[in-house]
């Protein structure tokens, strides 16, 4: 069974770092390209950040391009988040995810989420 724990979330001042991690259990890691989403109060979920399989692609919605940077630890099943100059506007829940495509497409299909980390951006 699929298992997804994010955590590394908190409060931050806006220009301030911080760096989300999700371990996971229950499927090959290895096989899978990996996701970032995020819930703001009020809106969809959307996609933030991929990575591919075997790391060799990643790709970033525009609004977090050159601040955000996706990666992953194959041997300890994680993936990460390092954000930089935050802004007020990623303040929202981060959730990692397993898309259900097993090549390089988007939109993604998610697969079940877990309970995600919140990320607060302070003015």
């Amino acid at each position: 069974q699929l298992q997804l724990l994010e955590s590394g979330g908190g409060l931050v001042q806006a220009g301030g770092s911080t760096r989300l991690s999700c371990v996971t259990s229950g499927f090959s890691f290895d096989q899978y390209d990996m996701d970032w989403y995020r819930q703001a109060p009020g809106k969809e979920r959307e996609l933030v950040a991929s990575i591919a399989r075997n790391g060799d692609r990643v790709r970033y919605i525009d609004s977090v391009k050159d601040r955000f940077t996706i990666s992953r630890d194959d041997a300890k099943r994680a993936l990460y988040l390092q954000m930089t100059k935050l802004k007020p506007e990623d303040t929202a829940v981060y959730y990692c995810n397993a898309p259900e495509e097993s090549s390089w497409l988007f939109p993604r299909s998610a697969r079940p989420w877990g309970q995600g980390t919140q990320v607060t951006v302070s003015k």
